[in-house]
């Protein structure tokens, strides 16, 4: 076996590599010229301009479906910013990470990590977090520009107080004035919000429009030059990924990383280009990829009505309905210590199942009896035992 794997990492490291700069295809890589966003660079970089002059700028709510480049255009313009002045500081924190920015005590303890100081992960008063928070802001006269990535992600899970807060941060400061940028896929979240943080925080918001096939072709020409040695794309291969992410509503993410795991499948095939026929086989890994961390990230909750669903289709019952769902869910709530929910609740959360893609469910009719629900389970094998794996870690199957 040893002598089998030496001949094929010998053999990889003989042949001539398809990626010269595989970095360039990942969502972490910032081009110098981003294409086709000159007009929101524009808009923000007037935005933060007065920040040179050592004037408080104004918020900016930036709202755009996944892979329109919000975060990519808002890092860049505030770098260079930065580079304008030494008393501009920019700090990024994405809400979404878990243990960074999933209550309001550790967003901000974070953000005065990212200022440079050491604070408790859990265990201080709130209050004593607001103040070291306060005092470590104001140390030195600063202009702070605080972008807050997926932004309706923590409002959704601690509240609008924060938002609430931060905007109101500059009535007590005296050296220092902070600005927040908020960036959001939801364009309609900050619609729940109070009145006095929506008014505070949107002074000004900017659409990040979805790409189309010609834009997103663009962008993987870019990209591809620095990526992928010569001769190595075929014919078709670029268009083919800037349609199928152009149907995904214009995500450059999704286009990006069509072609990178289109070169990573060719590669482990032994192939020396990249074919459309490679594309087929990355959209299709990519959809599997998506789809199981979609399920980890479920909540334990939606997780144990999804074992019951297809522990009920495993043994090979048809018409699937959400009593039946909900009679099994009990058995698995009970030998994990979960609180049972009402199904009702449960129902709910069929719903959102079904919104992911991951189940089908339909409204059917019982006369008089009402109404249900008819699930069905709409995972490929490969994708049905990989989501198994996941629920019998969480000992739910």
């Amino acid at each position: 076996m040893q002598t089998n794997l030496d001949k094929m990492f010998k053999s990889y490291l003989e042949k001539k590599p398809i990626f010269k700069n595989k970095n360039t295809l990942t969502e972490n890589y910032s081009p110098g010229n981003i294409v086709h966003r000159e007009e929101q660079i524009n808009q923000i970089a007037k935005i933060l301009a007065p920040a040179i002059r050592e004037e408080k700028v104004s918020n900016v709510f930036i709202y755009g479906t996944v892979g329109t480049g919000k975060s990519l255009v808002v890092k860049h313009v505030t770098n260079e910013l930065a580079k304008a002045s030494n008393k501009i500081n920019t700090i990024y924190v994405n809400c979404k990470m878990k243990k960074i920015a999933d209550t309001e005590y550790r967003l901000l303890a974070e953000i005065i990590r990212c200022l440079g100081y050491n604070i408790p992960a859990t265990g201080l008063p709130t209050n004593q977090v607001y103040k070291t928070f306060f005092e470590k802001i104001d140390e030195k006269a600063q202009n702070i520009i605080l972008i807050l990535d997926e932004i309706d992600v923590i409002i959704k899970k601690t509240g609008d107080d924060i938002l609430y807060n931060l905007t109101r941060i500059n009535q007590d400061l005296k050296n220092t004035r902070m600005s927040i940028i908020g960036i959001s896929n939801d364009a309609f979240f900050i619609e729940n919000i109070d009145s006095r943080v929506k008014s505070s925080l949107s002074e000004e918001e900017i659409i990040f429009p979805p790409y189309n096939a010609h834009q997103l072709k663009d962008i993987l020409l870019q990209r591809a030059v620095m990526a992928f040695n010569e001769t190595v794309l075929g014919e078709g291969v670029i268009a083919k990924c800037a349609a199928l992410a152009a149907q995904e509503h214009g995500d450059a993410r999704k286009a990006l990383d069509l072609l990178r795991i289109a070169g990573e499948i060719a590669e482990r095939e032994g192939a020396t280009k990249i074919s459309a026929d490679f594309v087929d086989k990355a959209e299709e890994k990519l959809d599997v990829d998506r789809i199981v961390e979609v399920v980890k990230k479920q909540p334990k909750q939606s997780q144990a009505v999804l074992a019951a669903a297809i522990k009920l289709f495993e043994e090979g019952q048809k018409n699937i309905q959400t009593g039946d769902i909900f009679s099994v869910y009990e058995d698995i709530c009970k030998n994990n210590g979960l609180k049972i929910l009402t199904q009702r609740r449960t129902s709910d959360l069929i719903s959102e199942l079904d919104m992911l893609g991951i189940i089908s469910s339909r409204i059917i009719s019982k006369g008089r009896y009402g109404r249900t629900r008819e699930i069905r389970i709409l995972l490929n094998k490969q994708l049905l035992e990989k989501i198994k794996t996941i629920l019998k870690q969480n000992y739910l199957l």
